[in-house]
């Protein structure tokens, strides 16, 4: 791509590039997320493109076949889409792709076997736009994942790209576009919900030789893929977000931290900026402008603690990721002691969204507090799994039942994680609480980078609690004792009760140590370190004394407190619990109820699994 000198030039491109698309009769869109790429969707991409060339259909004669990122339906993947059109075909298959090309590209008929049935209505979407977990939602940050290319900078101009960046840099100056970000209200979208206008203009207040900007790519809570999915599927938003964020603060050099364990993201970032770089569009004299600013990948080693501002700072200078005392502000002093902004993916690729279409209509979504959207990654014991963005505000309800589908049949909600390891687990009478800063804040719980598990009756809360605590111990980076020793004990306490070895004073125990860790911790981890167990025990508290006082785990997780039987009269001696006990512990004839024999069984569920009349229980 010849560099780009002027916002002239940069139209003049997209201009050629718009009207190449528009003289495309057909494309074909196949999902190459990580879902979909573990479902072989690379193999399918690369049938159609056989297939394209077999049946000559291929770009010489107007039609394409695209390669995306993450479309967001992951439980339904692989998929396809067809354009124009909006054809949506899920769980295709390699072999589906002559059929594919031969009916719907070369034609105009719909392979009705892949489109997605509506369980509620039980009709076939024609389009995605019909399909309810598509319809509820609002994108902004992820609007243009999956209608482009990821690895071609041509796409991204064509689709917009960096068309905002040009507004910044020629017809506003660095402090109209903090007022811009600061009246839209937008929050960071990482965690803390802090004010992004405001940080950035303390920053240029900040006393300072050079300023930095840092994209946190760093992502650790189980669970969530929001930001992956972003640079994986939508680079150049991200960079042209930094640039512009760059420009407003003053400064010329900025870093991107992704985990290593993103090796696909990491590729195409590092794409993204040397293709960036090439076009004139980061470096020097960016566009012609007399603004220089530069961008350099730097992988981080998947340390749970470096997703906190300081200690990802001290990763990035090459040293260990351990987080300094929260009265040194890192606008003030942050990458190497210099004024530094930064802010979570997801926020960066808001940005020209913002400057583009302005205060008024970022505002128009969301609420007075939480204005604009938010991605989540929706995962766990729902039906429809994958990445969404809704505008904040919206009740946890609506996203669980209305985009999620509601968990699956004979299953029923027993809680929702939200916020990851520093999050809480809110049950079923808060389904109806609107998801923003705030509100997930008051009822004890918190907005996180955007994970949203969900849960059913088969989930123990107590185990929850010392699955995220013994996730933290592990992460913990031992710097302060409050943190490095508390979750240790926390997670003790813990495993007491999962093992039947606890009294009622563990719970005090665990309350006044909780108290100690967010009180005394250095950094937000240890703060928030409690919050799994607290909010477990404040809304589950029956499901504790259960363990401690009757020796038994409700949900028939913890093996220690577990038993299993089978009801006689729901069991229909289908057998299949039969052949699925790995120590032949069930007893029983084809027809006739059957039972598990105490001595032998291990709780291993597997029985409880496969039951397809839910005979197997928990006994009292």
């Amino acid at each position: 791509m010849q560099r780009l000198t002027s916002p002239d030039a940069l139209e003049k491109l997209r201009a050629e590039l718009a009207g190449k698309r528009q003289a495309i009769k057909k494309t074909v869109f196949v999902c190459c997320g990580p879902g979909c790429l573990a479902n072989g969707s690379r193999k399918i991409a690369d049938a159609i493109g056989l297939q394209m060339e077999k049946q000559k259909v291929d770009a010489s004669v107007g039609y394409r076949r695209c390669t995306t990122g993450c479309h967001g339906f992951c439980e339904q993947g692989p998929l396809v889409i067809v354009q124009p059109g909006d054809i949506f075909y899920c769980k295709v298959k390699p072999s589906d792709a002559a059929t594919i090309v031969e009916r719907t590209v070369k034609g105009d008929e719909l392979v009705e076997r892949l489109l997605y049935l509506d369980p509620g209505t039980k009709q076939r979407c024609k389009a995605f736009t019909e399909i309810p977990f598509y319809a509820k939602q609002t994108r902004v940050a992820l609007a243009r994942i999956g209608t482009l290319d990821p690895t071609d900078l041509g796409n991204a101009i064509a689709s917009g790209g960096y068309a905002s960046l040009a507004k910044a840099l020629f017809t506003m100056k660095p402090d109209q576009v903090i007022d811009l970000v600061d009246r839209s209200g937008l929050r960071g979208k990482g965690g803390g919900g802090f004010l992004t206008g405001r940080k950035w203009r303390s920053c240029v207040k900040a006393p300072g030789d050079r300023r930095y900007v840092i994209c946190n790519g760093d992502e650790g809570d189980p669970g969530a893929f929001m930001d992956r999915a972003t640079m994986e599927g939508d680079p150049h938003c991200v960079i042209e977000g930094m640039i512009i964020g760059a420009y407003a603060v003053g400064s010329h050099e900025g870093y991107v931290y992704v985990r290593e364990e993103y090796p696909l993201a990491v590729e195409y970032m590092q794409l993204g900026v040397d293709e960036a770089r090439k076009a004139g569009l980061l470096g020097d004299n960016i566009l012609g402008s007399d603004f220089s600013f530069d961008i350099k990948i730097s992988r981080g080693g998947g340390a749970f603690v470096c997703g906190e501002s300081s200690a990802l700072m001290r990763s990035v200078e090459g040293k260990v990721g351990e987080p300094r005392a929260k009265y040194i502000h890192s606008v003030e002093r942050g990458l190497w002691d210099q004024p530094t902004v930064l802010n979570n993916v997801e926020t960066w690729a808001t940005v020209p969204v913002i400057v583009q279409k302005g205060v008024d209509w970022f505002r128009s979504m969301g609420t007075k507090g939480s204005p604009g959207t938010k991605a989540f990654s929706l995962s766990g014991q729902v039906r429809n799994t994958g990445l969404i963005e809704v505008p904040m505000g919206v009740t946890l309800r609506e996203v669980i039942f209305g985009i999620g589908g509601g968990l699956f049949k004979r299953r029923t909600f027993k809680a929702v994680q939200t916020g990851g390891p520093s999050g809480g687990c809110l049950p079923e009478d808060k389904l109806d609480l609107a998801v923003d800063f705030d509100e997930l804040t008051r009822a004890g719980s918190m907005m996180g980078s955007g994970g949203m598990i969900v849960m059913d009756d088969r989930a123990c809360m107590v185990d929850v609690a010392r699955y995220f605590t013994a996730f933290l111990v592990d992460e913990s980076c031992g710097k302060c004792v409050p943190c490095r020793e508390g979750t240790k004990q926390l997670l003790a306490l813990l495993t007491d009760i999962t093992h039947g070895n606890a009294t009622e004073d563990h719970l005090a125990r665990i309350e006044a140590l909780a108290a100690t860790i967010m009180q005394a911790s250095l950094c937000a981890l240890g703060k928030s370190a409690p919050n799994p167990v607290l909010s477990t025990l404040k809304q589950f508290r029956q499901e504790y004394l259960s363990h401690i006082e009757k020796k038994r785990c409700p949900a028939g997780v913890c093996k220690p407190l577990t038993r299993f039987v089978i009801d006689e009269e729901t069991c229909t001696g289908c057998g299949l619990c039969l052949k699925a006990c790995p120590v032949d512990a069930i007893r029983g004839e084809k027809k006739k109820p059957h039972t598990i024999e105490p001595s032998k069984c291990i709780t291993c569920a597997a029985c409880r699994e496969v039951c397809p009349v839910d005979a197997v229980e928990v006994a009292s």
